[in-house]
């Protein structure tokens, strides 16, 4: 499963440096981090009117883009895609409840 989310990460990585009228992921970039959260923002709602209405195929489109965004928005932090499936692994095994009341207060 990581592969194919290590190959859009480094293509994503690529696209920070491309021109903005040729890529739209480049055009992204540009809008900077408020751009790319308010794109975000946009397919999470998609996603879950997708949901609601129960359509398997639109649930995963829009859970597609919605993920596609969220990769460029880690990019855009200098995170990569095993920044978080670390995360979900260290997680692993662990009560919902107990891992969230053990997580360093900032």
């Amino acid at each position: 499963m990581s592969d194919i989310l290590n190959r859009l990460a480094a293509l994503l990585e690529q696209r920070k440096t491309a021109d903005s009228d040729s890529s739209y992921v480049a055009k992204l970039y540009a809008k900077g981090m408020d751009g790319i959260l308010k794109k975000v923002g946009e397919e999470a709602t998609e996603t879950i009117i997708a949901a609601k209405g129960g359509n398997k195929e639109e649930i995963i489109y829009e859970t597609a883009d919605l993920w596609f965004h969220t990769l460029i928005m880690l990019a855009q932090a200098d995170l990569k895609p095993q920044d978080i499936l670390d995360e979900l692994a260290r997680r692993e095994g662990l009560s919902g409840i107990d891992e969230k009341n053990a997580r360093v207060k900032s």
